[in-house]
């Protein structure tokens, strides 16, 4: 694979090797790139990357060094348990910067995610936490926190936010991250909001129904609004999702403690399967004056992030059963899973992620495919 501006090995140069020098028997960079290939080729666990790269050694020598032959599992095991997840990801978000340079990120999902079976209660170990940034158009992951112990997602989106270059783009956030600062930090690095209304702000959701109420029996009458209105039919479902958007909303309490809060939104989505229907209601805040259409496609975008990405990890990189449990090898692994879903996801062909993982795995040319894209790996 020829050398590029995008090479990984560039944006790892700096990551520090957390071993004893006279222990290195095999090179950092080495390590990461074989586990990047791996999890990309249908590799879920430490032991199927080291069967990965043994059957693959004479591919892996073309661009790698392996001056010691192949690490073992427990080497992997070992170097991404002492492997800062902070640093880690900051060498990744250098590397994906070099991509995302090319490209207008217009919409941003943030959420949160539970591997359930990574804790152990006899241990005292809780489960994994971890809250992601996701560029919604382009299918790039863009960073993540680990929620630390005793805390929650609220605390840690915003050191998230902080990693992420906002200015322009949509911020989509499930209720978890209703906050006034939350909303606040987005608006003041450049960004704008899209945020979920639920029960954790009682007088803010009651102020937005009762907003909607009066709009609706005055049959919206001297009220800036717009509406948009959507159907789906498909895999044994139909869907009908409508979207109301209220501009400059009035009786809004402590209005101007939600910074550049100039939207409010309701969505109705009503859903058949089976012959049994369904209903949901949700309400939503914004900042940026844009059409009920364009709220639909962030919030649909966003709800889809939630559903197929979450999905994948789970189901597709077994992400929900991995028996992990050091921290920072559990977040490094995770980081690992997101880079190679991005990859998965951004090449051209139609087949599925489960299938190109497979693919990947047979075939070095497609595995080479997924990589030279956005990531060719060369040696010097």
């Amino acid at each position: 694979m020829a050398l590029s501006a995008l090479s990984i090995r560039r944006h790892f140069a700096t990551l520090k090797d957390p071993r004893r020098k006279h222990r290195r028997r095999h090179q950092l960079l080495d390590i990461i790139v074989i586990a990047l290939c791996g999890v990309i080729s249908n590799c879920n666990t430490w032991l199927d990357i080291e069967t990965f790269a043994r059957k693959r050694q004479d591919w892996l020598r073309r661009f790698l060094n392996l001056p010691n032959g192949v690490p073992s599992h427990d080497t992997f095991e070992r170097v991404f348990a002492r492997l800062d997840p902070v640093a880690l990801q900051r060498c990744l978000l250098e590397w994906l910067k070099a991509v995302s340079d090319t490209l207008r990120l217009k919409h941003i999902a943030i959420d949160g995610k539970t591997a359930r079976h990574s804790g152990s209660p006899t241990r005292g170990l809780g489960a994994l936490q971890i809250v992601s940034a996701w560029a919604v158009e382009q299918d790039l992951t863009l960073g993540q926190v680990v929620v630390a112990e005793g805390c929650n997602e609220i605390s840690t989106i915003p050191a998230l936010l902080e990693l992420l270059a906002l200015k322009g783009a949509l911020v989509s956030i499930d209720a978890i991250g209703c906050q006034k600062n939350i909303v606040a930090q987005i608006v003041e690095a450049g960004g704008d909001y899209v945020v979920t209304v639920k029960d954790n702000q009682p007088h803010l959701r009651e102020d937005i129904e009762d907003c909607f109420t009066a709009a609706m029996e005055a049959d919206f009458e001297g009220v800036q609004y717009d509406e948009y209105e959507r159907e789906e039919t498909g895999h044994g479902r139909q869907e009908k999702r409508s979207y109301i958007v209220i501009y400059n909303p009035e009786g809004i309490r402590d209005k101007e403690e939600w910074q550049k809060l100039n939207v409010i939104g309701m969505c109705y989505s009503e859903r058949t399967v089976a012959g049994e229907t369904s209903e949901e209601l949700r309400y939503f805040i914004g900042s940026r004056v844009m059409s009920a259409r364009r709220y639909g496609d962030a919030v649909r975008g966003h709800w889809r992030i939630e559903n197929s990405q979450h999905w994948r990890l789970d189901v597709i990189f077994g992400e929900d059963d991995s028996r992990i449990q050091k921290k920072a090898a559990q977040a490094n692994f995770a980081l690992l899973r997101k880079l190679a879903l991005s990859l998965l996801k951004r090449h051209p062909g139609k087949e599925s992620i489960r299938r190109k993982r497979l693919a990947a795995a047979y075939d070095t040319a497609f595995l080479e495919e997924i990589l030279s894209s956005k990531a060719n790996m060369g040696k010097g």
